[in-house]
């Protein structure tokens, strides 16, 4: 495996055209859902693209370009951070700008980065801001994107800030910023500042001197790999899951039936706690981020900017996870998320606001996964004019022991990656685990 060397050649500040922001978003106040996002990483997401039919200078003028078109629409993102007398944190929509970097790595290829094994190190090169918690958007930018230039591939890195956005408005600027570098003349989704919503609240979030910290330690090993899962294998494990014992009464009630990516988050659940070797009475916790856009009464717009996520734990014993069937994990999964309606957000909300407090992010007791991001986003839809992702992948941001990212497979139509990051011992213990492995399958690349 090559080492690592991303050399970065310049780097600048990128502003949106020079025309006045309007009044309304001028100034957005941080919501119950973005200021528990203030200790956690930036996020880190990226494309790897074929190589681009134009000269290294042309391609960058016109990403430039296109991405400060991006924020005439995302005015946000070139803002900064900004804590107001009372406490309330805010985005000033300054036009101070983000950082665009062009880093060159020559002696990698597509196969170095595509390898079936562990995600290689160097990949984490492809993106600024390493280490970068949220608050420190008081100071940086709230954005960066980084493109490299590979030996035979591109690959564009998109760095934000996740006290401004969750995964939805995330993709959604990312999407855009791909739009207008293929040509197109105007945006096709505006996003919708509207900020008179449940999560708009009068309570401060207090912090330490100097800011919050990381809830977790980014010092210990870790391993990460992508697993694939075909359209195939996705129906197998959903059919399996609905017609265990737990199910068998159920089967014929399609509302009531578990869904593809709860069979598949099961099977993860069950082969990683299996893999921990953890005693039986051990209580295990598959925690899961929810888009609550659609979930409110009224609903929020579907292009709602900011963060409108709560997480959902799901709990049991070691034992008896592994003692039951496959759906009888899937079934408390899909409990807990067709309950999270409108009475439970507003009740996440009421919580939060008598003890505000910031997201514990982390693996705290050995026994924890938390699954983000979601294969709904349209990650393979950034085509940037050249031709659409060979693959994604993501950076160091907000890694540890039992995190998971859920990708949409490049083929569509179903698939499924899932990005596992899990201590050495576990992610050994996982591969020889024939119950999920039976289930993974190689990238077919296109």
């Amino acid at each position: 495996m090559p080492s690592s060397s991303t050399t970065v050649v310049s780097k600048c500040t990128v502003i949106p055209p020079l025309k006045p922001t309007p009044a309304a978003v001028k100034t957005l106040k941080l919501s119950v859902s973005d200021l528990p996002m203030l200790s956690c990483h930036y996020i880190q997401k990226g494309v790897l693209l074929p190589r681009p039919p134009y000269s290294s200078t042309d391609l960058i003028t016109f990403l430039k370009h296109s991405l400060s078109l991006a924020l005439s629409h995302f005015p946000a993102l070139a803002g900064r951070l900004v804590t107001d007398p009372t406490g309330h944190v805010h985005i000033s929509c300054n036009d101070a700008g983000v950082e665009f970097i062009h880093a060159k790595a020559g002696h990698l290829f597509l196969r170095d980065i595509l390898t079936s094994g562990d995600v290689p190190e160097f990949v984490k090169e492809f993106f600024p801001f390493d280490n970068t918690i949220s608050y420190s958007g008081h100071s940086r930018p709230l954005a960066a994107v980084q493109f490299t230039e590979l030996a035979d591939a591109v690959f564009i890195g998109c760095v934000v800030n996740h006290a401004v956005t969750d995964g939805t408005s995330f993709w959604h600027f990312f999407n855009t910023f791909a739009e207008f570098c293929k040509g197109a003349q105007k945006i096709s989704n505006s996003p919708d500042f509207y900020r008179k919503t449940v999560f708009n609240s009068p309570a401060v979030l207090k912090f330490p001197a100097g800011g919050p910290k990381v809830t977790f330690s980014g010092d210990v090993p870790l391993r990460e790999r992508v697993f694939h899962f075909s359209r195939e294998a996705i129906l197998k494990l959903k059919q399996r899951a609905n017609s265990s014992t737990s199910n068998a009464a159920a089967v014929n009630l399609i509302e009531i039936l578990v869904s593809s990516f709860q069979s598949l988050s099961a099977q993860l659940w069950r082969s990683v706690t299996r893999a921990r070797n953890l005693p039986p009475s051990k209580m295990t916790t598959f925690r899961m981020a929810v888009n609550c856009r659609h979930r409110l009464e009224p609903r929020l717009h579907p292009y709602y900017f900011g963060n409108a996520i709560q997480s959902i734990p799901t709990l049991a014993p070691a034992g008896e996870l592994l003692a039951n069937d496959l759906g009888w994990g899937a079934d408390l999964l899909h409990k807990n998320v067709v309950a999270h309606g409108d009475a439970t957000v507003r009740k996440g909300v009421a919580n939060w606001e008598k003890d505000p407090r910031l997201f514990p992010l982390g693996n705290f007791d050995g026994a924890s996964i938390t699954m983000g991001s979601s294969p709904r986003f349209p990650m393979y839809n950034n085509d940037f004019g050249w031709g659409r992702p060979l693959a994604i992948r993501s950076g160091k941001a907000n890694k540890f022991d039992g995190k998971i990212s859920a990708f949409p497979g490049r083929e569509g139509n179903g698939t499924v990656d899932l990005e596992v990051v899990l201590a050495p011992e576990t992610m050994a213990g996982l591969e020889k685990d024939e119950e999920f492995m039976q289930y993974v399958s190689e990238i077919i690349m296109m």
